[in-house]
């Protein structure tokens, strides 16, 4: 395949008006009634913005049974290392596996990366790819936010970002653009 029609191809697949159209025609997980609630009091609690609970959406389809190949459970596909700084239990019952806690451990985990990035996009691709990898990136290519690291990372990671804004924007009818910082939300 040309070159050109492979980079027409990925700037498609990346693009948020892509995900837009993708995540609108998606019915909502059956088990969202049941989890969002109290999912959305833990980000709430945490000051984090209630509507980035539907990054459990992309994670698991609101699965608290799931699991990657990679070895992350839960709603919010939590591994293991980062479950136990988060202060989660593996043993006997792993906690990533409930709704609850899981969605404390993962809001408390975007907060301190968005207090790390400075921006939603940077800390859900640090949430998704690891924050060394942000990190090194923003350092290498001189870059401040999303769009100046984004060819340099996975794929997964470039679709996965606009992918969760869409969801948001879809699930929560606001502009994921405008979601407040860390501490900025009403609790």
């Amino acid at each position: 395949m040309p070159a050109e029609i492979e980079n027409k191809r990925i700037e498609t697949a990346v693009a948020r008006p892509a995900w837009r159209k993708r995540v609108a025609t998606r019915p909502k997980p059956a088990s969202a009634a049941e989890f969002v609630p109290s999912m959305k009091r833990a980000f709430r609690s945490a000051g984090v913005p209630e509507e980035l609970v539907w990054l459990a959406e992309v994670e698991s389809t609101m699965n608290p049974d799931a699991r990657s190949p990679r070895g992350a459970v839960g709603l919010f596909q939590i591994t293991s290392a980062t479950a136990k700084s988060l202060g989660l239990s593996l043993s006997p019952r792993d906690e990533r596996r409930d709704p609850e806690r899981s969605a404390a451990a993962a809001a408390k985990y975007l907060r301190y990366l968005h207090d790390r990035f400075g921006s939603w996009p940077l800390a859900l691709a640090a949430y998704n790819a690891g924050e060394g990898r942000i990190s090194g990136l923003l350092k290498k290519h001189g870059a401040t936010d999303f769009d100046g690291i984004a060819p340099s990372l996975p794929m997964e990671t470039r679709m996965y970002v606009p992918r969760v804004l869409e969801t948001v924007r879809l699930r929560e009818g606001v502009d994921p653009d405008r979601l407040p910082a860390p501490g900025d939300v009403a609790t």
